[in-house]
């Protein structure tokens, strides 16, 4: 680099003894310049300071470059600060000769050790990943995508969980605590459960099998039934109602009562010691949903025989289990229908006591009802009896007539 140097004229006679050169008759007002050649290369050693033999200011042509070709083409940069280039590194923006990319810092795709990015690699990249502990298993303390392990996220942590269903329901197999759901936790599992009040008592409201007591489950439920025989039969010694049997109780205990009519009438066709007073006729047969009734049908037709041998009467009853009142015809209405069902005569619209009766043959034998609508229908409810339909659809009392609950049903003629 040239730069040019003006000195006023009445310093020249010191820049003539630092030149070696006389000064004579020196003007005193006039700038006399002088053209100088500064090198920024150093003294060619290479260590950027200039004080070597090629430092510009012997013989050479004035370029800097003297004898040691001061050029600065050593080490370091030139400038004199000793800060040369540090070459290459991770985190200098150029992608390298070992590197995948370099951005010049962290991203969500490139790390901080200039690979790409990816779950499973060992590098916790703080901007894309919770965690990465170097492995794909999804068993461990961190999962999937490299997210923290947590209840809920689907994966089994092995040795914390014993389950995991990806799900914040407490009504299934896996609760919401990874625990396997099970009878007595407390919690309800709707698929399997009716009920779960964390205990394995059998005689509250919640059975051991997490099942809602009811009458008929053969656990006694304390405080609320006084027997419970396992069954929904009526006529043994503890009938449906989950109390023992007793006359009076509108139930025909077989082998033990001839008759049971509900109340304490003496002058009606059941004495109230539950013997029959010879005024009426009784039918009484338990059924079970989803089976055939062979044996009622014998019953049935035995019922009949009796009626059709007896009369005139004055009340017909049809009831059961699941109606003990049941529905009643009383007067001349009543010995018309007792009549036709002894005899498989059909009567149709027979209206008494509110309610409109008939009588007419349904597969293998007379049906009687007190529904109003003709016999062989399939109403709902209903009070039917035809055990001899040869088929699913014996009856029912106060429930449907076609594939009923299990019940008793009881007919008489009086």
């Amino acid at each position: 680099m040239r730069r040019f140097l003006y000195v006023p004229a009445f310093v020249l006679p010191s820049v003539a003894l630092l030149a070696g050169c006389p000064v004579q008759d020196a003007p005193t007002t006039s700038l006399t310049s002088f053209m100088t050649t500064e090198t920024d290369s150093g003294d060619g050693d290479g260590d950027g300071d200039g004080d070597g033999d090629g430092d510009g200011d012997g013989d050479g042509d004035g370029d800097g470059d003297g004898d040691g070709d001061g050029d600065g083409d050593g080490d370091g940069d030139g400038d004199g600060d000793g800060d040369g280039d540090p070459g290459p590194y991770c985190g200098d923006g150029k992608v390298d000769p070992g590197e995948e990319c370099d951005v010049g810092n962290e991203t969500m795709f490139c790390d901080g050790d200039c690979t790409y990015a990816v779950c499973g690699d060992g590098y916790h990249n703080m901007l894309s990943e919770q965690c990465d502990d170097g492995n794909n298993l999804s068993t461990d303390g961190c999962v999937g995508p490299c997210l923290i392990a947590s209840c809920g996220d689907n994966f089994v942590w092995e040795g914390m969980e014993e389950c995991d269903d990806g799900d914040m329901d407490d009504n299934d197999d896996c609760k919401n605590d990874c625990t396997v759901a099970y009878c007595g936790d407390g919690v309800v599992h709707a698929q399997d459960e009716d009920c779960d009040d964390g205990n394995m008592a059998d005689d509250d409201a919640c059975t051991a099998q997490c099942t809602d007591s009811f009458c008929g489950d053969g656990v006694l439920w304390q405080g609320m039934e006084t027997c419970d025989d396992g069954n929904m039969i009526d006529t043994d010694a503890c009938p449906t109602t989950c109390e023992p049997a007793v006359c009076g109780d509108g139930f025909v205990q077989m082998g033990v009562e001839e008759c049971d009519d509900g109340n304490m009438n003496p002058d009606d066709f059941c004495a109230n010691d539950c013997t029959s007073t010879g005024m009426g006729v009784f039918y009484l047969e338990s059924f079970t949903q989803g089976q055939n009734s062979p044996a009622q049908c014998v019953a049935w037709t035995a019922f009949r025989s009796q009626v059709a041998m007896g009369g005139p009467y004055s009340t017909v009853v049809i009831r059961g289990s699941n109606d003990p009142i049941g529905v009643t015809c009383n007067g001349a209405a009543a010995n018309t229908i007792c009549q036709a069902l002894g005899n498989a005569q059909t009567v149709s619209n027979v209206a008494c006591d509110g309610r409109t009766w008939n009588v007419g043959n349904c597969g293998n034998g007379p049906e009687v009802n007190a529904q109003g609508n003709g016999v062989c229908q399939c109403t709902d409810p209903a009070y039917t009896v035809r055990p001899c339909i040869n088929n699913l659809n014996w009856g029912g009392i106060n429930t449907p007539t076609c594939n009923g609950p299990t019940q008793s049903m009881e007919v008489i003629c009086g």
